[in-house]
């Protein structure tokens, strides 16, 4: 079987995308890209990506290699949208053409895009690094020439995750599809969301999904060096076969055992050292800016109080649809649990949240057995669906005094897989209702947002833990009931002595919920010894211990190599520096002197963040072929979340548009109807965007008769199962990028000619992507009536893709069967 679809940008170059799935093997489809008039496809532009780590003690070094190649007889542009570890500090970027390496170069976000797009216009090989956000950055990739190779290689340092005797190393392997408040989700496979006031950037963090059974058609192989000074035990990767050798009892080597893995999940190593603890260190170095430390303190042993301390459980449980499936299963088996675990002194309630958020009862209760029983029955009933609206339980949880008549440790605990694209603002959230309440999250998934979650506990003052799907919760519920008992370490500081230190990070450490090691960057006056005293307090009362550093060694400039500690330092200094107002980062409103004072630390320390980027430009030669074509290189749907949870729809992923519910099935055939605007009450519903839960009054009962004027024209797919889909409100069913267009290219002139950002219009022409409720002969020919002229279609997400007169797309959004109209894009 063979779909094809072809996306023409007017007047400049045609671009076909074609998904092959040869047919009874959906799983081996992939998503590949032509040039038209060629007989054979090409595989799309991003090939391959290879990630080589080296791990010394605490501290990882990475290479990432992506292949980008073109065999079309055209050149086109890449882009690609790609996560890296939210804590990682991104130092290096370089591209390789042949036996040619430009080293690019790190400058203000708007200077770098301002040079890759002149370069691009003349011809030249350029490539852009940005970050959107700590853990999401894009690559665009400008004229990739035909049978061209072009190698992009990204550096990163960070330190490991060290977890009561457990060293973990993780790379996230694919961004997940984020839920945009307001309105802006994708609405498809193969679309991106729409800026909404919330997300003004949410293009920019939703790349494309492939449609479901077929492949992006890139894969990932690892190589994982581990030099930890002493025999490695117990190394495993729970997400993962991998291949594990070793040359000597400090040394192990591990890869990938499939050489050509799909991306669909994060890789994650644990393992243990010789001894059982990680013992205190101190490194120094020194590059061109300074001289840097890393000092590493490790925290003392848990200490059981014999005081039993009252608790508020908050329990906050995530049931939109992307946790649809096994997440909601593993979800609930962790609620089991925990309810099970608590103590009869504690007082407890639940909180769930989709597109609204439900509280079991008006204030807490005690943690009798009949209360349990009522709350697991409670968890056991819940079903996923609907949007990712956790603002809402953020006010819920936080904004709001304790509730419980004695002075209780309150504790609210987060049960999601955090996919949200106003993540920053959920994070400054907490941070600013916490107050004395504290904050804990778990990530339930293979490849969720560990930006927010981690972000949310230290906010919150917390800890966080994963759970993936395909391990129990048994140890994990353990662990947090363990923590939530007492800190490890409170009120925790550090008396430098007469050390010279300056501008060490964090400002304030926070309390240690977990046995793990205190972690701390700063910058030396000189290169001195001391001694310096960890203070804090634990369940004993005053807690101090006194350690020895030695004077470090003299150290030689890094040279061209970026110095681990600095770029370290630095981005801690930047998470500090961000972390004065995330909300007005993700609005884009934060004060100049903080944005100034960032940029300037990124272009100094050559790094990135958020108002830096690296730009390469190969300026020996100027390539050949023509204009360039946008290729947006799709990403595969995250391992365990399913595409119905997602986009709604049935099981080929089609796209039930803002502001539809499900309905119950009639006469065997499953029904979707569009609700009005002032949507009846439900018991969970959605905000504009996505799926919506059963309304309480609305839905008729299963077989009932339903009336053509309600519910619109009555159609049958391709298992005769029954659709009704109704008129939507033209405002939402078209793009905002789209909606003034007409008038705009009015205004232009009477050619008709107009270009808009990437929205290019020749002769009132525009290419859009239309998703409509089925693809049929009436669908086509209605259409066809309106002047759409149809360059192909995409049958798995029910996408048709073309050109119209932009002065038809008020007629085009009146049809019954068009759910969604949304412009083609040229350039990046």
């Amino acid at each position: 079987m063979k779909w094809c679809v072809m996306a023409r940008f007017v007047g400049v170059l045609s671009l076909i995308v074609t998904i092959l799935a040869p047919s009874g093997a959906w799983a081996c489809g992939r998503l590949i890209v032509s040039t038209q008039g060629e007989d054979v496809p090409a595989v799309c532009p991003l090939q391959h990506t290879d990630v080589h780590t080296e791990i010394h003690g605490m501290i990882a070094r990475t290479v990432v290699r992506q292949v980008f190649s073109n065999p079309a007889t055209r050149k086109i542009d890449a882009l690609y949208t790609f996560p890296l570890p939210h804590l990682a500090a991104v130092d290096d970027m370089r591209i390789v053409i042949g036996a040619r390496e430009v080293i690019g170069e790190v400058r203000p976000r708007e200077e770098a895009r301002a040079i890759y797009e002149d370069a691009r216009a003349k011809g030249h090989v350029a490539a852009l690094l940005d970050q959107e956000r700590p853990n999401i950055f894009t690559q665009a990739v400008a004229n990739i020439e035909p049978g061209v190779q072009i190698i992009v290689e990204i550096a990163f340092v960070e330190t490991l995750r060290y977890d009561e005797g457990v060293l973990e190393w993780v790379f996230p392997m694919v961004v997940g599809p984020r839920y945009i408040p307001g309105g802006g989700s994708a609405p498809a496979p193969m679309t991106r969301a729409t800026a909404t006031g919330e997300v003004p950037d949410a293009e920019r963090i939703s790349p494309p999904v492939t449609p479901k059974g077929t492949r992006a058609g890139h894969d990932i192989a690892l190589t994982l060096d581990i030099f930890g000074g002493s025999e490695l035990f117990d190394l495993s990767s729970p997400l993962h076969e991998t291949v594990i050798t070793s040359d000597g009892p400090g040394h192990a080597r591990v890869t990938l055992a499939k050489k050509s893995e799909i991306p669909n999940r994060d890789f994650v190593l644990r393992y243990r050292l010789a001894r059982e603890e990680i013992g205190d260190s101190y490194v120094v170095e020194r590059d061109p800016t300074g001289l840097y430390f890393t000092l590493v303190l490790q925290p003392p042993r848990r200490v059981q109080s014999e005081t039993v301390v009252p608790r508020e459980l908050i329990f906050v449980l995530d049931t939109s649809g992307s946790m649809n499936g096994f997440p909601m299963d593993k979800s609930r088996e962790l609620m089991r649990k925990a309810l099970a675990s608590m103590r009869s002194s504690d007082t407890f309630n639940i909180i769930t949240f989709a597109g609204r958020t439900e509280i079991m009862w008006p204030a807490p209760r005690p943690a009798t057995a009949e209360n349990v029983a009522e709350a697991q029955a409670f968890v056991a009933g819940q079903q996923s669906g609907g949007g990712t609206e956790m603002m809402r339980a953020i006010e819920a949880a936080l904004v709001q005094a304790p509730q419980s008549g004695h002075a209780a440790m309150r504790v609210v605990c987060f049960l999601t897989d955090g996919y949200v694209g106003n993540d920053m603002a959920i994070i400054d959230a907490v941070r600013k209702n916490a107050a004395s309440t504290r904050v804990f999250s778990f990530g339930i998934g293979n490849s969720v947002n560990r930006f927010l979650l981690d972000g949310m506990a230290g906010a919150g003052r917390g800890e966080v833990e994963y759970v993936t799907t395909q391990e129990a919760g048994d140890a994990a519920v353990e662990r947090f009931t363990r923590r939530i008992d007492a800190p490890v370490l409170a009120d925790i500081s550090v008396d430098w002595g007469d050390l010279p230190v300056e501008d060490v990070y964090p400002r304030m450490i926070p309390d240690l919920f977990a046995e793990k090691p205190v972690v701390i960057h700063g910058r030396l006056r000189e290169a001195r010894g001391g001694v310096i005293r960890l203070k804090g307090r634990n369940a004993l009362g005053a807690f101090e211990r006194e350690v020895r550093i030695d004077a470090p060694q003299a150290t030689a400039d890094g040279g061209e190599e970026p110095s681990a500690l600095a770029s370290l330092w630095a981005r801690a200094r930047v998470e500090f520096l961000m972390n004065e107002n995330l909300a007005a980062v993700q609005s884009g409103t934060l004060p100049t002197e903080l944005r100034e004072a960032i940029t300037a630390l990124g272009v100094k320390h050559r790094l990135m963040t958020q108002f830096t980027s690296f730009v390469a430009v190969e300026r020996t030669r100027v390539t050949i072929a023509g204009e360039s074509v946008l290729v947006d290189v799709p990403v595969e749907m995250p391992d365990g979340v399913s595409y119905e949870g997602v986009f709604g729809g049935d099981k080929a992923g089609v796209v039930v548009g803002r502001g539809f519910a499900k309905l119950d099935r009639a006469g065997g055939g499953e029904r979707f109807a569009m609700q009005p605007s002032a949507r009846p009450p439900t018991r969970r519903t959605e905000s504009a965007g996505g799926v919506a839960g059963t309304p309480a009054a609305s839905a008729p009962p299963p077989g009932a008769p339903v009336a053509a004027d309600a519910l619109g024209q009555t159609t049958r797919d391709d298992g005769d199962a029954i659709r009704e889909v109704a008129t939507a409100s033209a405002d939402n069913k078209l793009d905002a990028a789209l909606r003034d267009l007409a008038e705009r290219v009015a205004q232009a002139g009477e050619t008709g000619d107009l270009t808009v950002g990437t929205i290019r219009v020749e002769k009132h022409r525009v290419a859009v992507m239309i998703v409509v409720s089925e693809i049929s002969d009436a669908v086509r020919e209605a259409l066809a009536k309106l002047g759409f002229e149809s360059l192909g279609d995409v049958p798995g997400a029910r996408t048709m893709i073309g050109t119209i007169d932009v002065r038809k797309l008020a007629e085009l959004v009146k049809q019954d069967a068009v759910l969604n109209v949304r412009p083609l894009r040229r350039g990046s």
